[in-house]
């Protein structure tokens, strides 16, 4: 007689196929539709075969490389949570330096305009707005698909007055003016390896790679950043961990800045740069 599992049961096997053991314990909990805290003090509970089934399927999934990110359809992102599909990169922890520094930057109860430059998910954007009511935040993205996707996260976390614009960089904004500009751009080298490896393999390549170098998007950024800032406004963009020195040069070079720096992540590599637009 075949003997039912138990949620133990189907985790220890799980940690056999995945290299990940959070990965099999998220994975369980969507088949079963609990959380973490339920998982473990049931941990004896049979597990009936349609939700063995479901969670064996996932499983396959997550095998063959595909993230759990997607597979589950969500990630969290500073307090929110995030639809993301394949058409969005999946937020990281370490873009959350990113809203950091930026929110350092922003006065509660001022009314600053800030722009997100590939918004992606919206997670960037909509971590700003949830912390600073009277922003007033607008979100751009290339791709009308990852567009839906941000506007549908808006209205899930009732974010609703984030602005959203389809087109190409600084492109849909014509003359229009912020007092900070921030940017997850894709930067890595259209060469890399890594591109072809692990969840990365899964995300849009137009979201990762930019250029040779990958500082095609980030020269763009800086370029277009003068005509785009207030006086006294900030530029603030996420980059690879090698990177910092070459961004900085950029802004140093570009002349129209001061205050240029570079922040790490809390693995110790510098992961975002930005500075300040001169006064005229």
């Amino acid at each position: 007689m075949v003997r039912t599992p138990q949620v133990r049961d189907l985790l220890m096997s799980a940690a056999e196929r995945v290299a990940e053991r959070g990965d099999a314990e998220w994975l369980l909990m969507h088949a079963l539709g609990v959380d973490r805290a339920w998982l473990f003090a049931h941990a004896t509970d049979p597990v009936d075969a349609a939700s063995a089934q479901a969670f064996e399927a996932l499983l396959q999934r997550r095998e063959q490389g595909e993230p759990v990110a997607y597979i589950l359809g969500r990630r969290g992102f500073w307090h929110l949570d995030l639809e993301v599909t394949p058409d969005t990169l999946i937020p990281r922890p370490e873009t959350e330096l990113l809203v950091e520094l930026a929110l350092q930057r922003m006065p509660q109860d001022v009314p600053l305009k800030v722009v997100d430059l590939g918004t992606g998910s919206g997670a960037i954007a909509l971590a700003l707005a949830s912390e600073r009511p009277q922003a007033q935040v607008t979100a751009v993205d290339v791709s009308a698909s990852a567009l839906q996707v941000a506007r549908r996260n808006a209205l899930a976390n009732g974010l609703e007055r984030v602005e959203f614009l389809q087109g190409d960089w600084y492109g849909p904004l014509a003359d229009r003016q912020f007092d900070l500009i921030v940017s997850n751009p894709p930067y890595i080298e259209h060469d890399d390896a890594h591109v072809g490896q692990g969840d990365l393999r899964f995300e849009p390549r137009g979201a990762l790679v930019s250029g040779a170098d990958g500082l095609d998007a980030i020269r763009v950024l800086v370029t277009g950043a003068r005509r785009h800032l207030r006086a006294r406004g900030w530029l603030l963009m996420e980059h690879g961990w090698k990177q910092g020195p070459a961004v900085r040069a950029l802004l140093t070079d570009d002349g129209g800045f001061t205050h240029v720096f570079t922040a790490c992540d809390l693995e110790g590599r510098e992961r975002v740069s930005g500075a300040r637009f001169r006064s005229p």
